[in-house]
């Protein structure tokens, strides 16, 4: 079922990273689960690592619009600030692809190190990409392609997350137990990519749970949250200090994390489920059953909605933030990850 498994040696080793065989996301600068805007976001951008395909979903009509081929197996995927433009990292293929989100096509292709997989994008443009395979973090400037500075990392960076002003960048490294916490002196500026702010910058390290994948921050940047796929558990970082604060046992292999402005909702793959937690408790309030193998999830605040790709039911789904109900699977392609941003307007 697992169609990746059967792609090759990185895929192999993405597996088993990711707890799938034995074993570990950001908007403008933040994950979707933290997005502030009050109306509906409208379209998904589910990457399918099987079939190596973009599915793009309406999310009014609740129907898959268009299927965009990106060999190279998509997983990971980031929208620049306006939403015109999706970036979506391919692992195998060694680079992203740019695809214009009005034109529904892959544009253009950008080199980005030997396994790219998380992805983010700043206020300014830049783009952010892990490299699985390396210890630091590119940002890459989407205009030229080139790579204008390089983030220390630990072992196997997956995650990105990036504050709403750009100034806090973190990553997940999954074979460091840690998240790397970059600062920069000045904020970035929408439109207006800096690369002296890209070369200026303090990085530190804090230990969290086993093996993280995901990372996700609040809309102050004040804390994160870390998917720890090998503890089973979420570590919450408080951001300012540089500290662990508190750790919630949640499901088997957790993923991915979205945050409402009240609750956290947790893909837990290996236990078919999602779990919710109060983020002022950090208490766990609810697991719910939800599909084979969920990983990327996102919220969208306009519909009050979460968002869900689910591998193993080649299938998005959604339920309510509030009742925690489902509302439906739509089928997308063959190994839907969505490992980032993939909520757009």
């Amino acid at each position: 079922m697992h169609t990746i498994g059967r792609s090759g040696a990185y895929a192999a080793g993405l597996l088993a990273a990711c707890g799938l065989i034995g074993a570990a996301w950001s908007q403008t600068g933040r994950p979707a689960g933290a997005l502030p805007s009050p109306n509906p976001l409208r379209f998904a951008y589910v990457t399918n690592q099987g079939s190596q395909t973009v599915s793009v979903v309406d999310l009014d009509a609740w129907t898959v619009v268009a299927e965009i081929e990106v060999p190279g197996r998509p997983a990971g995927v980031a929208l620049s600030p306006d939403h015109a433009t999706v970036y979506v990292s391919a692992p195998e293929g060694k680079d992203v692809a740019v695809i214009d989100a009005a034109k529904r096509k892959v544009v253009r292709r950008i080199p980005a190190g030997d396994g790219p997989l998380g992805i983010a994008v700043a206020p300014d443009g830049q783009l952010f990409v892990a490299d699985w395979y390396a210890t630091y973090v590119s940002i890459i400037d989407p205009t030229d392609g080139k790579r204008v500075a390089t983030l220390t990392a630990g072992q196997s960076p997956s995650g990105i997350a990036i504050s709403d002003d750009g100034r806090t960048v973190i990553s997940a490294d999954r074979d460091s137990n840690q998240v790397s916490i970059t600062r920069f002196p000045v904020a970035a500026v929408p439109g207006q990519p800096n690369a002296d702010r890209s070369a200026t910058h303090t990085t530190s390290v804090v230990p969290v749970g086993t093996r993280p994948f995901g990372v996700t921050l609040n809309t102050d940047a004040t804390r994160a949250y870390t998917a720890n796929v090998g503890s089973n558990d979420v570590t919450v970082v408080d951001v300012e200090a540089g500290k662990p604060i508190a750790s919630i046992a949640v499901g088997r292999r957790p993923y991915a994390i979205a945050l409402s402005q009240t609750h956290g909702f947790v893909t837990d793959q290996y236990g078919s489920t999602i779990t919710v937690f109060d983020i002022a408790t950090n208490a766990v309030t609810k697991t719910i059953e939800a599909c084979d193998h969920p990983e990327g999830i996102g919220f969208d605040p306009g519909r009050r909605m979460v968002y869900v790709a689910c591998w193993g039911d080649n299938v998005l789904l959604r339920l309510s933030a509030d009742t925690f109900e489902p509302g439906g699977k739509l089928p997308v392609g063959d190994g839907p990850r969505a490992f980032g941003v993939f909520l757009g307007r």
